[in-house]
């Protein structure tokens, strides 16, 4: 049976899957990225997991996989397929295509993590259907993904859709990327755990024990949290400005509050588009699959393209 190998490579694990013909999940398998071991490790951890999830598909389904797609964190050089630079991973200008192409002796393709979660979302998840849609996942950081036509947008270097370094904060606090006032400092989960953490005296309390307080009233936890929502519709009102989308697909941590978030944010958007014309705001719908789909999906469109170019050869 024909199929795919799909990897999302993440900070602390990694999940895997075959899929076959028409987004079918053949197979599933998860496995530690092991970074505490150096980034060396991390890779030839990654090749030997695909190279465990090749010998499966020949043994199950009597062949190798076709093609393979994997989606790593950091920045990303999608067309020479290689990982820039991950401050998480510790790596810098890996060429994990060609070393898995080589593994796997199949074509592999390579992407940002989310944008591959944004593919997955666009086009089979909360974004089906839409020619134009943005995805943000709060998570740790805030990114995102500028999906046109069933394509996801990489930029000229890698950095389209880095919406969590807009400024909405002119001289606010201090960002990791150099700059002040970033979004993702005041929208991120790992923002709102932070600032909750220090209003509740609790050192382990995190963005959904606030989404929790916010619910029973607590003062502070509403403060905290309408500080992130400001935010967050300021820096969307600056990416509505720009892309235009018509769908806008809000996921990650802090997403699985669910109305507790939506509810205000689309208040908070609504009040602040004059000519910008306002998208549907909708949560994601594949969860922390997304990422694994998404490489499942860069492969199979690796297959059809190679298929196209040998036919008009």
């Amino acid at each position: 049976m024909r199929h795919v190998i799909a990897l999302d490579v993440g900070g602390t694990g990694m999940k895997a899957a075959l899929i076959g013909a028409e987004g079918r999940l053949l197979h599933r398998a998860r496995r530690a990225t092991g970074r505490e071991r150096g980034p060396d490790a991390v890779v030839e951890g990654i090749l030997d997991f695909a190279a465990d999830l090749r010998s499966h598909g020949i043994e199950r389904f009597g062949e190798p996989a076709s093609a393979a797609g994997v989606a790593v964190p950091g920045i990303v050089d999608e067309e020479r397929g290689i990982a820039a630079y991950s401050a998480n991973l510790g790596w810098r200008d890996v060429p994990l295509r060609d070393l898995l192409a080589e593994k796997l002796g199949a074509p592999v393709a390579l992407g940002h993590d989310v944008r591959t979660g944004g593919l997955a979302e666009g086009r089979i998840g909360a974004g089906r259907g839409a020619d134009r849609f943005f995805f943000v996942p709060l998570g740790t950081g805030i990114a995102g993904a500028i999906g046109i036509g069933g394509r996801v947008e990489a930029g000229a270097h890698g950095f389209a859709g880095e919406i969590g370094h807009i400024v909405v904060r002119p001289q606010g606090a201090a960002c990791p990327c150099g700059q002040r006032g970033c979004l993702e400092r005041y929208a991120s989960a790992a923002a709102v755990s932070e600032a909750w953490a220090a209003a509740s005296g609790t050192p382990e309390a995190d963005a959904a024990d606030c989404a929790k307080a916010v619910v029973s009233g607590d003062p502070n936890a509403v403060r905290i949290w309408q500080d992130a929502i400001d935010a967050l519709a300021d820096g969307l009102l600056t990416a509505l400005t720009l892309l235009d989308p018509r769908t806008l697909i809000i996921g990650g941590g802090l997403a699985e509050a669910g109305e507790t978030l939506f509810t205000p944010l689309r208040d908070a958007v609504r009040e602040r588009v004059t000519f910008q014309k306002l998208p549907s705001v909708v949560p994601a719908a594949l969860g922390d699959t997304a990422g694994c789909l998404g490489a499942g999906l860069l492969a199979w469109d690796l297959l059809d393209h190679t298929n196209r170019t040998e036919d008009s050869a």
